[in-house]
């Protein structure tokens, strides 16, 4: 039976629509500061600092990059968790309108809030090297009051915590930006991880920065080139996760062994064992970032 031209239209139409569904990704992009272009001090992590206002407008203009990237590379749905300080960085007013954005640091997975299964792909924008670091630019873990973080055995930074969650919900890191020392670190946890290097560490302050129309331009190529080739694996969830935190101040384990499953292993350190990353996630972050001992 032959078909009528508008009959064969129609299932033209019907099968790129279904070929468009099928190409369509859903993007989660966490920004912290540190590690964005530009910004190189103290005074401008921090809203008491001079300069943060400045440092807000560069942490947009690497996010609205990584973002065109995404939207390019194929991603229909990007939703931004600003990542850094109190997390109300990012002014909404500024932000590619196109995204959604999740915003304030009182959070249960803080960087990661809001990542499910349901997403494509995962970028990190502006992220640092961990604590303990002889080169990164403002090497820190957490809140700093950290001096290392272990989960099942390895040490990692806030980049490699949040990859270990990104693989309970069998979500890929596609691609990181940040220093030298943060790209490498990443790559210890996500080998396959596209990094874009915005600037050289030269030691935990001093810094060598790139030309921020060539960080942008890099940003947004990565961002487009890795979502486009992001391919989803099956979850990774192991029996267990163990976490060591080890802090400069003895006194925040002290607190934190009156929880009955956290064990006080050493004076600056303590231990717990959780079945599910997302778990163990929520419990490191009470306990660096919720503990007041003053």
């Amino acid at each position: 039976m032959r078909r009528s031209p508008t009959v064969l239209l129609a299932l033209a139409l019907v099968t790129l629509s279904s070929s468009a569904k099928a190409q369509a990704k859903k993007v989660y992009i966490s920004v912290d500061m540190e590690g964005i272009s530009g910004i190189n001090s103290d005074n401008q992590t921090s809203a008491a600092g001079a300069e943060y206002g400045r440092a807000r407008k560069l942490m947009v203009e690497d996010a609205n990059a990584a973002i065109r990237g995404a939207f390019a590379g194929g991603a229909t749905d990007v939703v931004v968790n600003d990542s850094h300080g109190s997390q109300r960085n990012l002014l909404p007013e500024d932000l590619d309108p196109r995204v959604r954005l999740i915003s304030h640091s009182f959070k249960r997975h803080g960087m990661m809030e809001g990542l499910d299964a349901t997403y494509d792909a995962i970028i990190f924008v502006g992220y640092h090297a961990k604590a303990g670091s002889p080169r990164g630019v403002f090497a820190h873990t957490g809140s700093g009051v950290l001096a290392d973080l272990q989960i099942n055995g390895q040490s990692v930074g806030e980049g490699g915590m949040n990859a270990f969650l990104a693989r309970w919900y069998g979500v890929p890191v596609v691609m990181v930006t940040g220093d030298d020392v943060a790209i490498e670190e990443q790559k210890a946890t996500v080998p396959n991880v596209r990094g874009v290097v915005v600037k050289r560490a030269i030691n935990s302050r001093a810094v060598e920065l790139r030309p921020l129309v060539d960080t942008r331009r890099e940003i947004e190529l990565a961002a487009k080139e890795s979502v486009a080739s992001a391919k989803k694996a099956p979850p990774v969830r192991l029996a267990q996760y163990t976490v060591r935190m080890a802090f400069r101040d003895p006194t925040i384990p002290e607190v934190a062994a009156a929880f009955r499953e956290v064990t006080l292993v050493t004076p600056t350190s303590v231990e717990f064992t959780r079945d599910a990353m997302p778990d163990a996630y929520r419990l490191i972050r009470v306990l660096y970032r919720f503990i007041n001992t003053d």
